[in-house]
């Protein structure tokens, strides 16, 4: 891996009885897109806090660019770009004229002309002369990244930036954040979304309350469960807590259209399927990223 862009060593941050960062070691390369990966209340958010220097650490220290993060160091400021989870903006202002805002606030040379090359990458040059109050929540999610990146940023955080989107958007939202990788910046993202960070991410860290569980890319985190096969049936067929009494290693999930049952010994469970005639629409798959999750953590992802 090249140059370490971000380098973080046993972060902790308590809030009373909370330990809401519990530990925390990584380091994300130069040019890496990077996924903190878990469910909400994992302690995903403070972690990026921590590192972006927007909180104190009660121990432990993060390095951005080979800067201290904390105490917040303006030099840092100007070279990093900052998404939080919920978006804030200046009252009464059109997207363009939040762009020139932030640009004026950076010193970009030519703030209008920066302002207008973003909203053209983001798709939003139809939305330019419209307040930010009024645009729709995916709009103003890519205007919130856009401002982020006003500045031409090294190194991105992204704070769940695809959250409450519709899967379209969502989807729309992935390959803008794939150009922003691909023109060699250094992207760190939170979600919780695991197909996000499958797709998207080179590696991931599992997060779950306050520490790393495990982190690599999604390859080998998957790899390390690969011998987990997903087993899919219809709704209502079987009886969940009978199954699981019965495969008591197996992780069994239903839902109001299927049944799912993610086992590291298929076929016991096919088996008792077929005695049961509960074969109808099955598929089979093998191991994915959340089966990994569920091997890592031992329990089903919350999201």
């Amino acid at each position: 891996m090249s140059t370490a862009a971000v380098v973080a060593g046993n972060l902790r941050k308590r809030y009373g009885e909370l330990a809401a960062v519990d530990g925390v070691s990584l380091d994300v390369g130069a040019g890496e897109f990077f996924g903190l990966l878990g469910p909400n209340g994992a302690g995903k958010t403070t972690t990026l806090e921590l590192i972006e220097g927007l909180r104190q650490p009660d121990e432990g220290s993060a390095r951005v660019l080979g800067l201290p993060s904390w105490p917040r160091n303006p030099a840092l400021a100007a070279r990093i770009g900052v998404q939080l989870q919920t978006s804030a903006f200046f009252e009464r202002l059109t997207a363009a004229e939040q762009l020139r805002a932030f640009a004026k606030l950076y010193r970009v040379p030519e703030p209008a002309a920066r302002a207008d090359e973003l909203l053209e990458l983001f798709g939003l040059t139809s939305r330019a002369g419209v307040l930010v109050e009024r645009l729709s929540g995916g709009e103003a999610q890519r205007l919130s990244i856009a401002c982020a990146l006003v500045h031409d940023p090294e190194v991105v955080f992204l704070d769940e930036p695809t959250a409450g989107l519709d899967p379209q958007a969502r989807r729309n939202l992935w390959d803008l954040l794939r150009e922003i990788n691909a023109a060699g910046r250094t992207v760190v993202l939170t979600t919780h979304y695991i197909e996000e960070a499958e797709i998207l991410c080179d590696r991931v860290a599992i997060i779950d309350h306050g520490r790393i569980v495990e982190c690599d890319t999604p390859e080998k985190l998957i790899r390390k469960v690969e011998a987990v096969a997903r087993i899919t049936v219809g709704a209502g067929q079987l009886d969940p807590e009978l199954l699981r009494k019965r495969f008591p290693d197996a992780v069994v999930t239903e839902d109001d259209t299927e049944l799912v049952i993610a086992s590291s010994d298929p076929g016991p469970v096919l088996a008792e399927l077929a005695d049961h005639h509960a074969l109808h629409d099955l598929t089979m798959r093998g191991a994915t990223l959340e089966d990994a999750f569920l091997a890592l953590t031992g329990r089903e992802y919350r999201s």
